[in-house]
Order: C-alpha cells, then sequence, then structure tokens
C-alpha cells in the first residue's frame, strides 16, 4: 500500500441502544451507535413474531386444515368401502 494516501483504520466501540457494545475496526471517526444489534434483534434472540398484515398466513393455514379434513374424509370412505365388500 501506498503511504500517505488511505485513510486511517483504526479500532472503535460501536454502541447498541440496549446498551451492548463492542469493538471493530474502521475508517469512521469515533463510535458509532447503532439502534439494533446482534444480542437485541429478534431474529438472532429467538423471540421473532411473524408478522402477516395480509392475513396470507391464516388463509393458508385455513386451506391446509380444509384440505387435511378432505383428505381424513376420503380415506374414511375408502375405509367404509373396503369393510362393505
Amino acid at each position: 500500500m501506498k503511504a500517505g494516501i488511505h485513510p486511517a483504520y483504526e479500532e472503535l466501540n460501536v454502541i447498541c441502544a440496549c446498551g451492548s457494545t463492542f469493538k471493530t475496526r474502521s475508517t469512521h471517526k469515533g463510535d458509532i451507535r447503532v439502534e439494533i444489534c446482534s444480542s437485541c434483534h429478534p431474529f438472532f434472540t429467538g423471540r421473532q413474531k411473524l408478522i402477516d398484515t395480509e392475513g396470507r398466513v391464516d388463509r393458508f393455514q385455513k386451506k391446509a386444515a380444509k384440505s387435511r379434513e378432505i383428505a381424513a374424509q376420503r380415506k374414511a370412505a375408502a375405509d367404509a368401502k373396503k369393510t362393505v365388500h
């Protein structure tokens, strides 16, 4: 690397709104403040909730339940048909 043309790559602190901090390296001057980190993000903590604004999940679950119900009725009808003959 040529001397004098690259920005300083120094260690700094990343501070989250939840209070968690960690060190990283960057050309940014000073500490970096973030709103969410891996310590408090729902995806990484396992507290993720599925937000379904258009009702797609409900429609799918209803369709799947109806499909299972129809399959059970067909199986019952087939079993009844076998015992009659």
